[in-house]
């Protein structure tokens, strides 16, 4: 006989190799059968921070997801894949927030040079 929280690790396990609408149907259903389910089931997807995750970003569900097919070549080109994307997805977020910072700067010199403008315009 397996143990309670050898069956609740395989039941979290279950969910999130199905992803986040799982989990949504579990607190839904809980909710319909037994309230205090739904709300606990609610509570550990805020808790454990189910419902925020970004495949990508997450490291251990990476490491949980995806386990060794058995052929080590694909194993190593799925890795390296994997973490293609994520360079390509870190180098990406740097490129928005440069132009973000570009942007930013843009406003605040046409601003500067506005507010110049009118200290001109009013001592004049």
């Amino acid at each position: 006989m397996s143990s309670p929280a050898s069956w609740l690790r395989s039941v979290e396990r279950w969910l999130d190799e199905r992803g986040k609408g799982a989990w949504l149907v579990a607190m839904i259903l809980g909710f319909i059968f037994f309230w205090p389910l739904g709300l606990a089931i609610l509570f550990y997807m805020l808790w454990s921070n189910r419902m925020s995750r970004s495949f990508f970003a997450c490291k251990s569900m990476h490491r949980r997801g995806f386990q060794s097919s058995g052929n080590t070549a694909f194993d190593a080109y799925r890795d390296d894949t994997i973490k293609r994307l994520e360079d390509e997805q870190s180098a990406f977020k740097s490129f928005l927030q440069r132009l973000r910072d570009a942007k930013d700067k843009t406003e605040f010199d046409r601003f500067m040079e506005d507010r110049n403008n009118n200290k001109g315009n009013a001592s004049a």
